[in-house]
């Protein structure tokens, strides 16, 4: 696939991202893309490995290494390179509903597993599948492809998430007629409002919804199931409802003084109500929580944790410090990481790479947790006490964080935002269908046909298994897509 000696000929290349100076004044797409014949040359390196453990999808020591889609992904490297993009769209498309989402957003555990990994730099696989989609929709190749015939089943689907529209897409293709209920005004849950727009540009998920829209997926916003939608009378309605509600609550920051005062807010709440605004009126109704001139305090790290720093910054804030409770990751694979596992290793993402631009030096401090907030005579948040940590075995050999006598601190803030990860599903969703959750707040599901206790009710994506990936939910609902068919068919 590709060229044979391509990995030895050609260095790996991506698109650049833009100067950090000059992308902190907007809220545009940072990362640039390769020209064409520069793209081709990337396609060239995928070797003619025998076993493409970049597709595979499997897990490794609990981490997930190739594409959970099971993208064809060294067809279309090879198509890359001939410059045979049409091809490659057809191939990409086999397998990925949603390739524009996933070459902007997805980790790329793609790479993590690829061959030429293993002793260089891997194919720029998520370059590859983004330069595909990109270019298909230029050149005018995406196009709405509706069924041709209807089965006559409807189906509900709760939630417009990757894992909902997965699911949507999936079921439309098979003939059914499917509403997908959105609680917020704009559909695209995580994707929407979620990921900020610099990630992911909001005009990209638009594009494809309104192509669903065109292959008959009917998208109702503003519908909160269960509070302002009657869920019996769903029930009576569709032939089908899946709940793709995504694992939306989060997890909560335990420290004294934690509910006493003002200016704690979850990054979820933070950045939602900032693209949000963003999109209604270019910030002018501020309506939404504004780190400028403060001095901010970011809570955990992840995607979460960057994005709150990346859009901290472009509000303008005084200062900025990220805690994370976790030691610092390597800078390359320890031994006890080898390929083709998910590589442990420091990560400096966008958000890092801004503040490093503008102050010099990393805003992460690792082995760090909060320990008390406090607040001014108003209330209002005023300082933050922290300690060190160390991670030890218990008697019963769990390891876990204890902290470190004499390492207490404490830092000045206006802002705190907890991006420490989400717990589960929210609980009036479950109850409103009445059904179960599992030892870990999810709705409870099974893997092989997503049902849940009720009948005709399945789940799927983040709201059945958990946090995850934006691959890891579309693939979810593409399976859950084909279970649902399943039951309805019969």
């Amino acid at each position: 696939m590709g060229k044979p000696t391509g990995f030895l000929e050609y260095d790996r290349e991506v698109g650049k991202n833009r100067e950090p100076k000059e992308r902190l004044k907007d809220y545009k797409e940072f990362h640039l893309s390769l020209p064409a014949e520069k793209q081709s040359i990337q396609g060239a390196r995928c070797m003619d490995c025998g076993v493409p453990f970049c597709q595979s999808g499997v897990l490794f020591s609990g981490m997930v290494s190739g594409c959970p889609l099971h993208n064809l992904i060294p067809e279309w490297n090879d198509l890359v390179y001939r410059g045979k993009w049409d091809l490659a769209y057809e191939r990409l498309n086999k397998t990925n509903p949603f390739p524009e989402f996933t070459g902007r957003v997805c980790p790329a555990p793609c790479e993590a597993g690829c061959t030429a990994g293993l002793n260089g730099p891997s194919v720029a696989i998520k370059e590859n599948e983004r330069a595909i989609i990109d270019t298909a929709f230029k050149n005018g190749i995406v196009k709405a492809n509706p069924p041709v015939k209807r089965t006559g089943k409807k189906v509900a689907v709760i939630g417009s998430g990757p894992a909902g529209l997965a699911t949507a897409d999936t079921l439309n293709k098979c003939g059914h007629k499917v509403t997908v209920f959105e609680r917020s005004d704009r559909p695209g849950g995580l994707l929407m409002y979620g990921i900020p727009n610099m990630k992911l540009d909001k005009e990209v998920i638009l594009r494809r919804i309104n192509l669903m829209a065109e292959e008959g997926i009917r998208f109702v916003t503003n519908a909160n199931i269960g509070e302002n939608y009657d869920t019996n009378e769903i029930l009576d309605e569709y032939d089908a409802v899946v709940l793709a509600t995504g694992a939306s609550d989060p997890r909560d920051l335990v420290a004294k003084g934690r509910d006493e005062v003002k200016g704690v807010h979850f990054a979820v709440d933070f950045l939602k109500a900032n693209t949000k605004s963003l999109l209604d009126s270019n910030h002018d109704d501020n309506n939404y929580i504004s780190a400028k001139d403060k001095n901010v305090i970011v809570i955990g790290g992840g995607d979460t944790g960057t994005d709150c720093v990346g859009t901290s910054l472009r509000h303008g804030c005084k200062s900025l410090v990220q805690f994370e409770i976790m030691g610092e990751p390597l800078k390359e694979r320890g031994d006890n990481n080898p390929w083709p596992e998910w590589p442990k290793v420091l990560k400096v993402d966008y958000g890092q790479e801004e503040f490093i631009d503008i102050y010099g030096k990393d805003p992460r401090e690792y082995l760090t947790t909060v320990t008390g907030l406090h607040a001014d005579k108003d209330g209002n948040l005023e300082s933050v006490d922290t300690v060190k940590v160390e991670w030890k075995k218990d008697e019963n050999g769990r390891f876990g964080p204890v902290p470190v006598e004499g390492s207490e601190k404490t830092y000045q803030a206006e802002l705190v935002l907890l991006a420490m990860g989400f717990t589960g599903s929210q609980n009036y969703i479950k109850e409103a269908f009445g059904v179960e959750s599992d030892a870990r707040s999810n709705i409870k599901a099974n893997e092989k046909d997503f049902k849940t206790n009720v009948h005709k009710v399945f789940s799927t994506g983040d709201a059945r298994r958990g946090q995850s990936l934006v691959v890891t939910a579309i693939n979810e609902g593409i399976r859950a897509g084909i279970a649902v068919n399943e039951f309805l068919r019969k």
